[in-house]
């Protein structure tokens, strides 16, 4: 009986080991896994604020460059105008300055719907180089949810 006795302490006391040993395991996968993730996190944060810098400087240098060509656009654009004006004020006749404000009208519609075009595709051009770093940040957080 003291035999039986010894032998259900032994069992019990491996028993009770046995499970400490897997609750300690099991608290040190879990404290590996939060390491993991906040380290996961902490990456995720710095490569985030990068490609938020590559994105402001993107849209900085593209807005720095629509504004150079709507400025470039508007003087030249008055320069024309002043032309036209002077063209028109020294006309021998009222159908020659029609026809001299004609010509211009029609030549300055037709720059100002180029030019339109123009800075549309460059604001589209700003649009894509300047989303492209938070693109691939919106990726990469995808990426790390599905992981996870």
């Amino acid at each position: 009986m003291a035999s039986k006795a010894k032998s259900h302490t032994n069992n019990g006391a491996d028993t009770v080991e046995s499970a400490l040993y897997s609750g300690a395991e099991a608290m040190k996968e879990g404290f590996e896994k939060a390491i993991k993730g906040y380290d996961q996190f902490v990456s995720f944060s710095k490569d985030m604020a990068e490609a938020m810098i590559k994105s402001a400087n993107a849209a900085g240098k593209g807005f720095e460059t629509l504004n150079s060509e709507v400025f470039s656009y508007t003087r030249k654009s008055i320069e024309e105008s002043v032309v036209a004006t002077k063209a028109i004020m020294a006309s021998k006749s009222v159908d020659e300055a029609i026809q001299l404000q004609s010509e211009y009208s029609k030549s300055a519609f037709e720059t100002y719907v180029d030019e339109l075009a123009k800075v549309q595709d460059m604001a589209l051009a700003l649009t894509k180089s300047a989303a492209t770093p938070l693109q691939a940040r919106v990726a990469a957080f995808v990426d790390l949810v599905r992981a996870h």
